[in-house]
């Protein structure tokens, strides 16, 4: 890291303490700045040599080892023991520091929790992103759902909510729970496939479970290949309970939104992604903070009055269906920020832990009943993992004062002073506390009813709403969706199992069902199994969750470039882009000095490439401009692989732009179908074209305050670009089939 980036690192992180870290600093070491003479033991003795276990030898030769040698012993068995279980489920995953603040007390009329009333205050909260179905060393970018968990370090206690960047789930009932986790794991008679539900087992569970047909198809949207963490939204999932003082109850749903969009990668891009940088999403949320771009969600709820709870068709403890936006507002009440990077992944990522059940006065459960078995899931497996004591790992333990007669255990940190450890006691210590000075009391309900295994009659409905998503997707999300049951039921071998799942699909929507039936050989229906009621929703297409304001904060732009490429208009490029909050990667035939036209090989001055063209793929970026200069261009030219990184941006429906010779490359090297290119050189007139833009000058503005503009109509080469590239990326280019006739 240089010097400036150092530096920009510790103004940040002096900026971004909360009472949470500020507790976390009890349990923080920095060996560069610790006052010890150098290691020592666990036990505090300094070691005189950590490289040689203590031998019987002449010195000559090499004798046996001695089991007396205690601090060898302690070295390996400290190791040996380093690992704890992973999590059966959610095990990759990675983490940050941040805050969480309402905007105002709009809540209050619904609950009197302070976290969600009080704006005067900045609530510590760490998030956990993950993956479910693959171990900790499987890839990032598989297509998952994934987790995303917020702990809220409140002043009246930890407030967990244990999420995912989907609002619904597979099954009704948690004790469906072991069932599907067993069957999207690897098959147990060969351990294959890794971080994939693309096998027989899954499949096979999920056509004889109608009821996951809606999250299946949410998974196998583009939902499933999240762009980046900081590009997902998160949701509760459950139904929870909110109370305020009026002693009302009402039910509520908790989501959170991007600032950034809600933005996925495309199949192919992810599937290469996997061996190329299996690291990506985790890397992409460190650099994001650490180049000071913090990620921002809206924190919005849906709440209904107990009232209402009958009125739909749906049930609304129905953990597999979502609360239309249509029918029930999302109201934004707060902003969450990650600012903070961890210092050590183990303690704070590993040992996190969360609970369902860890509520605070005001937010209760419902009903659910899936959420009721994950309060009782969630504690008994940190027990398995962590120990009874889990809660006062530096991670968990809360920011206000914990205080009760919970005693010993596995790896109990507190030392209670006294001879009272029971309630009640005759000095009258620790007494329990009423709801008016913060105690938690549960909401008095009403329950009438006959105990049975059983569910309410509208748990029984299954593809209404599937119907409902598939509908409401933009074209290229259902291709893209249909691509990928394609691909996963191709990876089925048993006939029976992709068979079966053709039928079911056909209750969601008849030609969805036959077009993927001719693809994976399953069976062709012939008339709809049941009609598609036709209805949409807003709010479910990632569409619909664009910036209010066009921006390329964030995103990754490649600047191909050889000896004797334009130095001016590179720099100018950089610039600009970095005005908008982007960052700019050269990559050139070798990481090194790479020489402008006009500056002589080895001898001249030169500008740093941040890698070479094999070391990197257009993969790993959102948008790749070739500048001008006539060696540099014919250099490209010669190189598959730089040949290979346009067609395959292309492919994936990147921004692409070409300046003067750069252009040209474009047009004769690589030949890109269907696109319209400036083929006047030295014309300062822009062509847009399938999200390539191209430009045979580019002169920098002259005027710093018109540096950096986004507009779609704009003559200037980087305000078209800019705006290409805050798409996202141009979905036209693969409907109107340009980037079926391009090989990447």
């Amino acid at each position: 890291m240089s010097r400036i980036a150092q530096a920009v690192k510790e103004t940040a992180t002096s900026m971004t303490n909360t009472a949470k870290i500020a507790d976390l600093q009890r349990n923080i070491i920095d060996p560069e700045k610790t006052s010890a003479k150098g290691q020592n033991t666990n036990f505090g003795v300094y070691m005189s040599d950590v490289d040689n276990w203590l031998k019987a030898t002449d010195g000559t030769t090499t004798g046996p080892s001695l089991l007396e040698d205690h601090i060898a012993r302690e070295k390996v068995s400290t190791f040996d023991h380093e690992r704890i279980p992973e999590r059966i489920i959610h095990a990759r995953g990675t983490g940050a520091h941040g805050y969480f603040k309402v905007y105002s007390d709009h809540a209050k009329k619904y609950t009197h929790a302070k976290v969600l009333t009080d704006a005067s205050r900045e609530t510590p909260v760490f998030v956990r992103f993950s993956t479910v179905q693959g171990p900790r060393g499987s890839a990032d970018t598989v297509r998952d759902v994934r987790g995303f968990a917020v702990k809220f370090y409140t002043e009246e206690g930890n407030w967990d909510i244990v999420g995912n960047n989907i609002p619904i789930f597979f099954v009704q009932d948690s004790m469906k729970f072991p069932d599907l986790v067993h069957a999207v794991k690897p098959e147990p008679h060969n351990e294959v496939p890794t971080g994939q539900s693309a096998h027989n087992n899954f499949w096979d569970y999920v056509g004889l479970q109608p009821e996951a047909s809606h999250m299946i198809m949410w998974t196998m949207s583009d939902r499933g290949i999240p762009r980046s963490l900081r590009m997902m939204q998160g949701f509760g999932v459950n139904t929870f309970t909110l109370h305020n003082d009026k002693g009302e109850r009402h039910f509520v749903k908790f989501i959170w939104t991007p600032e950034l969009g809600v933005h996925s990668f495309v199949w192919d891009e992810a599937l290469k992604l996997c061996g190329q940088d299996p690291d990506f999403h985790r890397k992409d949320l460190a650099e994001a903070i650490e180049h000071g771009s913090y990620p921002k969600w809206k924190f919005g709820i849906q709440v209904l009055p107990e009232s209402r709870e009958h009125e739909f068709e749906f049930d609304i403890l129905d953990a597999t269906k979502v609360w239309p936006a249509d029918l029930i507002p999302i109201e934004y009440i707060g902003e969450m920020v990650l600012n903070r990077t961890v210092d050590e992944y183990f303690p704070e990522v590993e040992q996190v832990a969360f609970c369902t059940s860890h509520l605070v006065p005001g937010i209760g459960s419902s009903d659910d009943p899936l959420l009721l078995g994950r309060n009782f899931s969630y504690f008994d497996t940190q027990i398995s993992r962590l120990g009874i004591n889990w809660q006062e790992l530096p991670i968990n333990r809360p920011i206000c004062p914990v205080l009760n007669n919970h005693r010993d255990g596995k790896s109990r940190h507190r030392i209670t002073k006294g001879t009272i450890n029971y309630w009640p006691n005759r000095k009258g210590v620790l007494p329990p506390v009423p709801l008016e000075q913060g105690g938690y009391v549960e909401y008095a309900q009403k329950v009438n009813g006959v105990k049975q295994r059983a569910r309410g009659a509208k748990f029984k409905e299954h593809y209404n709403q599937a119907q409902l998503f598939y509908n409401s997707l933009a074209p290229h999300e259902k291709a893209h969706l249909k691509n990928a049951i394609g691909f996963e039921l191709d990876h089925c071998d048993d006939p029976v199992v992709y068979q079966h799942y053709t039928k079911i699909l056909n209750n969601v929507d008849f030609e969805l069902a036959k077009e993927i039936a001719i693809k994976v050989g399953g069976t062709i229906p012939d008339v709809p199994a049941r009609p598609n009621h036709g209805k949409k929703c807003a709010l479910l297409s990632q569409t619909d969750f664009m910036p209010e304001e066009p921006t390329i904060k964030t995103r990754r732009i490649a600047i191909l470039v050889a000896d004797g490429f334009n130095g001016p208009e590179v720099l100018a490029l950089r610039a600009a882009f970095k005005a908008g909050g982007a960052t700019t990667w050269l990559i050139g035939p070798r990481r090194g000095q790479v020489y402008p036209a006009g500056q002589k090989a080895e001898e001249g001055e030169g500008m740093l490439a941040d890698h070479h063209f094999e070391a990197q793929r257009s993969t790993m970026f959102d948008a790749l401009i070739v500048p001008s200069g006539d060696e540099h261009a014919a250099t490209l030219a010669k190189e598959g692989r730089t040949v290979h990184w346009v067609r395959e941006a292309f492919g994936h429906c990147k921004a692409i732009g070409a300046i003067g010779e750069g252009v040209a490359f474009i047009r004769d090297a690589v030949s890109l179908p269907g696109v319209e290119l400036q083929a006047t050189p030295n014309s300062d007139s822009v062509i847009s074209s399938y999200g390539v833009v191209t430009v045979g000058k580019y002169d920098a503005p002259s005027s710093p305050g018109d540096l950096f503009k986004i507009a779609k109509s704009a003559t200037d080469f980087v305000s078209n670009f800019a705006f290409e590239v805050s798409k996202h990326r141009c979905y036209e280019r693969e409907l109107d089939g340009l980037t079926s006739r391009v090989a990447y």
